[in-house]
Protein backbone atom coordinates (compact mmCIF):
# COMPACT_ATOMS: atom_id res chain seq x y z
CA UNK A 1 0.00 0.00 0.00
CA UNK A 2 1.35 3.24 -1.43
CA UNK A 3 -0.24 6.64 0.19
CA UNK A 4 0.67 10.11 -0.27
CA UNK A 5 -0.59 12.54 3.05
CA UNK A 6 -1.46 15.94 2.14
CA UNK A 7 -2.33 18.84 4.49
CA UNK A 8 -0.78 22.39 5.27
CA UNK A 9 2.15 22.71 8.57
CA UNK A 10 0.38 21.79 11.44
CA UNK A 11 -2.51 19.58 10.66
CA UNK A 12 -1.13 16.49 11.73
CA UNK A 13 0.60 14.52 8.74
CA UNK A 14 4.10 13.60 10.78
CA UNK A 15 2.01 12.15 13.69
CA UNK A 16 -0.65 10.16 11.55
CA UNK A 17 2.65 8.93 9.62
CA UNK A 18 4.57 7.72 13.00
CA UNK A 19 1.24 5.86 13.49
CA UNK A 20 0.95 4.35 10.31
CA UNK A 21 5.04 3.10 10.25
CA UNK A 22 4.01 1.62 13.87
CA UNK A 23 1.05 0.16 13.56
CA UNK A 24 1.04 -0.92 9.69
CA UNK A 25 4.61 -1.32 8.94
CA UNK A 26 4.45 1.32 6.11
CA UNK A 27 7.64 4.01 6.12
CA UNK A 28 7.10 7.57 5.39
CA UNK A 29 9.03 9.21 3.27
CA UNK A 30 9.97 12.69 3.10
CA UNK A 31 11.51 14.26 0.01
CA UNK A 32 13.46 17.04 1.83
CA UNK A 33 14.61 14.77 4.68
CA UNK A 34 16.11 12.43 1.43
CA UNK A 35 17.63 15.22 -0.01
CA UNK A 36 19.13 16.54 2.81
CA UNK A 37 20.79 12.51 3.66
CA UNK A 38 21.98 12.51 0.06
CA UNK A 39 24.04 16.12 0.64
CA UNK A 40 24.99 14.66 4.14
CA UNK A 41 26.46 11.15 2.00
CA UNK A 42 28.11 13.45 -0.49
CA UNK A 43 26.78 10.56 -2.97
CA UNK A 44 26.66 12.12 -6.70
CA UNK A 45 22.77 12.89 -6.46
CA UNK A 46 23.54 14.51 -3.40
CA UNK A 47 26.49 16.83 -4.96
CA UNK A 48 24.47 17.59 -7.49
CA UNK A 49 21.64 18.54 -5.05
CA UNK A 50 24.00 20.93 -3.27
CA UNK A 51 24.81 23.05 -5.94
CA UNK A 52 21.25 23.38 -6.96
CA UNK A 53 20.40 23.90 -3.19
CA UNK A 54 22.79 26.15 -2.83
CA UNK A 55 21.66 28.67 -5.30
CA UNK A 56 18.14 28.30 -4.14
CA UNK A 57 17.18 26.27 -7.40
CA UNK A 58 14.48 23.63 -7.63
CA UNK A 59 15.91 20.23 -7.61
CA UNK A 60 14.85 18.69 -11.10
CA UNK A 61 11.36 16.31 -10.95
CA UNK A 62 13.43 13.87 -12.63
CA UNK A 63 16.61 13.64 -9.64
CA UNK A 64 13.63 13.48 -7.31
CA UNK A 65 11.77 10.68 -8.60
CA UNK A 66 15.37 8.74 -9.17
CA UNK A 67 15.73 9.44 -5.26
CA UNK A 68 11.59 8.19 -5.00
CA UNK A 69 12.91 5.36 -6.86
CA UNK A 70 15.69 4.39 -5.18
CA UNK A 71 14.23 4.33 -1.80
CA UNK A 72 11.09 2.63 -2.56
CA UNK A 73 13.43 -0.20 -3.19
CA UNK A 74 14.75 -0.94 -0.43
CA UNK A 75 13.04 -3.83 2.12
CA UNK A 76 11.96 -1.36 4.92
CA UNK A 77 9.77 -0.44 2.30
CA UNK A 78 8.17 -3.27 1.32
CA UNK A 79 4.92 -2.95 3.14
CA UNK A 80 4.35 -0.15 1.80
CA UNK A 81 5.12 4.15 1.52
CA UNK A 82 3.47 7.18 2.77
CA UNK A 83 5.01 10.24 0.51
CA UNK A 84 5.24 13.63 2.33
CA UNK A 85 6.41 16.56 0.52
CA UNK A 86 6.05 15.12 -3.29
CA UNK A 87 4.43 15.70 -5.63
CA UNK A 88 3.57 19.19 -5.14
CA UNK A 89 2.87 19.49 -9.41
CA UNK A 90 0.46 17.81 -11.62
CA UNK A 91 3.39 16.52 -14.07
CA UNK A 92 4.99 15.48 -10.48
CA UNK A 93 2.11 13.34 -9.90
CA UNK A 94 1.70 11.93 -13.59
CA UNK A 95 6.18 11.45 -13.21
CA UNK A 96 5.60 9.62 -10.25
CA UNK A 97 2.50 7.61 -11.24
CA UNK A 98 4.42 6.64 -14.28
CA UNK A 99 7.50 5.35 -12.29
CA UNK A 100 5.34 3.63 -9.80
CA UNK A 101 3.77 1.92 -13.06
CA UNK A 102 7.01 0.71 -14.26
CA UNK A 103 7.50 -1.34 -10.74
CA UNK A 104 4.33 -2.30 -10.71
CA UNK A 105 3.03 -0.17 -8.17
CA UNK A 106 1.00 2.68 -7.83
CA UNK A 107 -0.29 5.32 -5.13
CA UNK A 108 -3.87 3.73 -3.57
CA UNK A 109 -4.98 6.87 -1.65
CA UNK A 110 -4.23 10.61 -1.57
CA UNK A 111 -4.94 11.77 1.64
CA UNK A 112 -5.97 15.36 2.52
CA UNK A 113 -6.34 16.18 5.96
CA UNK A 114 -8.08 19.42 6.07
CA UNK A 115 -8.04 21.79 8.56
CA UNK A 116 -10.03 25.27 9.78
CA UNK A 117 -7.04 27.56 9.10
CA UNK A 118 -7.68 30.07 11.69
CA UNK A 119 -8.09 27.68 14.27
CA UNK A 120 -4.75 26.06 12.84
CA UNK A 121 -2.74 28.94 13.46
CA UNK A 122 -4.38 29.42 16.81
CA UNK A 123 -3.07 25.97 17.90
CA UNK A 124 0.37 26.54 16.54
CA UNK A 125 0.90 29.75 18.06
CA UNK A 126 0.05 28.14 21.21
CA UNK A 127 2.31 25.01 20.93
CA UNK A 128 5.17 25.04 22.86
CA UNK A 129 7.51 21.53 23.74
CA UNK A 130 8.07 20.60 26.74
CA UNK A 131 11.11 22.22 28.12
CA UNK A 132 8.49 25.66 27.35
CA UNK A 133 10.32 27.00 24.52
CA UNK A 134 8.70 27.41 21.06
CA UNK A 135 9.28 26.12 17.17
CA UNK A 136 10.92 29.15 15.42
CA UNK A 137 8.21 29.04 12.74
CA UNK A 138 5.37 28.83 15.26
CA UNK A 139 4.17 32.52 15.55
CA UNK A 140 1.27 33.28 13.35
CA UNK A 141 2.90 36.03 10.56
CA UNK A 142 5.00 32.64 9.79
CA UNK A 143 2.42 30.42 9.98
CA UNK A 144 0.62 31.91 7.58
CA UNK A 145 3.15 32.92 5.37
CA UNK A 146 3.63 28.47 5.35
CA UNK A 147 -0.16 28.22 4.59
CA UNK A 148 -0.57 30.73 1.77
CA UNK A 149 3.06 27.91 0.47
CA UNK A 150 0.94 24.82 1.03
CA UNK A 151 -2.14 26.30 -1.03
CA UNK A 152 -0.55 27.28 -3.66
CA UNK A 153 1.38 24.36 -4.14
CA UNK A 154 -0.62 21.91 -3.39
CA UNK A 155 -4.24 22.96 -4.77
CA UNK A 156 -3.27 22.57 -8.05
CA UNK A 157 -2.58 18.05 -7.54
CA UNK A 158 -6.02 17.61 -6.12
CA UNK A 159 -7.96 17.70 -8.87
CA UNK A 160 -5.52 15.18 -10.67
CA UNK A 161 -6.37 12.83 -7.80
CA UNK A 162 -10.03 13.52 -7.49
CA UNK A 163 -10.50 12.67 -10.92
CA UNK A 164 -9.74 9.03 -10.46
CA UNK A 165 -11.11 8.35 -6.80
CA UNK A 166 -7.37 8.49 -5.25
CA UNK A 167 -8.37 11.71 -3.23
CA UNK A 168 -9.99 10.87 0.25
CA UNK A 169 -10.31 13.93 2.66
CA UNK A 170 -10.45 13.79 5.65
CA UNK A 171 -11.35 16.18 8.72
CA UNK A 172 -7.63 16.84 10.31
CA UNK A 173 -8.90 19.32 13.41
CA UNK A 174 -10.13 16.52 14.79
CA UNK A 175 -8.28 14.57 17.92
CA UNK A 176 -5.35 12.60 16.55
CA UNK A 177 -7.34 9.11 17.48
CA UNK A 178 -9.99 9.88 15.62
CA UNK A 179 -8.25 11.25 12.73
CA UNK A 180 -6.09 8.01 12.87
CA UNK A 181 -9.22 5.89 12.94
CA UNK A 182 -10.29 7.48 9.73
CA UNK A 183 -7.60 7.30 8.08
CA UNK A 184 -7.48 4.00 8.81
CA UNK A 185 -11.19 3.35 7.39
CA UNK A 186 -9.44 4.58 4.50
CA UNK A 187 -6.37 1.95 3.95
CA UNK A 188 -8.80 -0.87 4.63
CA UNK A 189 -11.62 0.31 2.14
CA UNK A 190 -8.90 0.78 -0.13
CA UNK A 191 -7.44 -2.94 0.10
CA UNK A 192 -10.47 -4.40 0.49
Amino acid sequence: MNIILLGPPGAGKGTQAKRLEANRGMKQISTGDMLRAEVKAQSPIGLQVKELMEKGHFVPDPIIVQMIENRIAQPDCERGVILDGFPRTESQAEILDSMLKEQNLKIDAVILLEVDEDALVKRLSERQHEDGSRRADDHPEVIHSRLEAYRKQTAPILPYYEQNGRLKRVDGMQDVETVGKAIDAILDQVTA
